[in-house]
């Protein structure tokens, strides 16, 4: 988890180095294709064996969402703080649990209610609205959020059908096709150098993805989720000596309150789980 978060914040880095010098779908667009060289290997064969009908419209609405996502995020981040960015994404999390409760079945216990309360006291302690003027990058990123975790809502019905490897691989298909009419329609000449940096972007985010999947099977998420608060001190920390940004107390303040919030939720679920396995009634 300490390589997953330096990754996502050499990701987060780049793009706010390359600083909104390519349009946003543009940009998204090139990353993802470069995703896909990565995930060739493994989309080929799914796509050969092919999908039922239900999987491929499943698919196509995560594409549309994570197309929504990934261009409010790059616009996002070519606009506001590093720190700020990662601390609103921190809403992702929360959005799936209200998600999971509001369109999957899923319990959400007064415990729980009050967490994503204190999450989302965090995110308006993040932005304060009203006590200082947030720039659209703030508004777009809470887009990004929202769209991220319904795109997350759909990867976990996917999963009940296919290998979470194919959920990815075809992530990046259908976000490429669904990317390449916007970035035709805004597509500027890009350099080399901003090719490369895209493709960089790729390098770390698949990288990053791996890490974390590979500190999903080693530790439990009690474990594994209170270290992502170290993505936010990583990312003030790069705001403050690359980019010469104010280090907002503030932010950071708001950010631990968010994940604070999300590692509870993750302790209480854990907790369920294992007193539901053991056949005993949860408490």
């Amino acid at each position: 988890m300490l390589a997953t978060g330096l990754c996502f914040v050499a990701v987060n880095g780049i793009v706010r180095w390359l600083g909104g010098a390519l349009p946003a779908p543009q940009a998204a667009f090139i990353r993802f294709v470069f995703g896909l060289i990565f995930l060739g290997p493994v989309l080929v064969p799914a796509l050969r064996s092919g999908f039922a009908p239900r999987t491929w419209r499943l698919f196509a609405l995560r594409g549309v969402l994570h197309v929504v996502a990934v261009i409010a995020w790059f616009y996002a981040m070519s606009r506001i703080p590093v720190a700020d960015a990662t601390a609103v994404g921190f809403l992702n999390p929360i959005v799936v649990t209200v998600g999971a409760a509001m369109f999957m079945g899923e319990r959400l216990a007064l415990r729980r209610v009050a967490a994503v309360g204190v999450a989302l006291l965090g995110a308006l302690v993040v932005l304060r609205p009203g006590l200082r003027e947030l720039d659209p990058g703030h508004l777009s990123q809470i887009v990004a959020s929202l769209a991220f975790g319904a795109s997350y809502l759909v990867a976990k019905r996917i999963a009940e059908y296919v290998p979470a490897a194919i959920v990815v691989a075809v992530m990046s298909l259908t976000v490429s096709i669904g990317l390449a009419p916007l970035a035709w329609a805004v597509w500027v000449p890009p350099s080399w150098s901003q090719i490369g940096w895209l493709g960089l972007v790729a390098v770390f985010a698949t990288a990053g993805h791996y890490t974390m999947t590979r500190a999903f099977a080693a530790a439990p998420l009690t474990v594994t989720q209170p270290v992502t608060f170290l993505q936010l001190i990583w990312a003030s920390l790069l705001g403050v000596f690359v980019f010469h940004e104010p280090l907002d107390g503030w932010v950071i303040l708001g950010g631990g309150m968010m994940i604070g919030a999300i590692t509870y939720i993750t302790w209480r679920e854990a907790r369920q789980r294992a007193v539901s396995a053991a056949g005993a009634p949860a408490q």
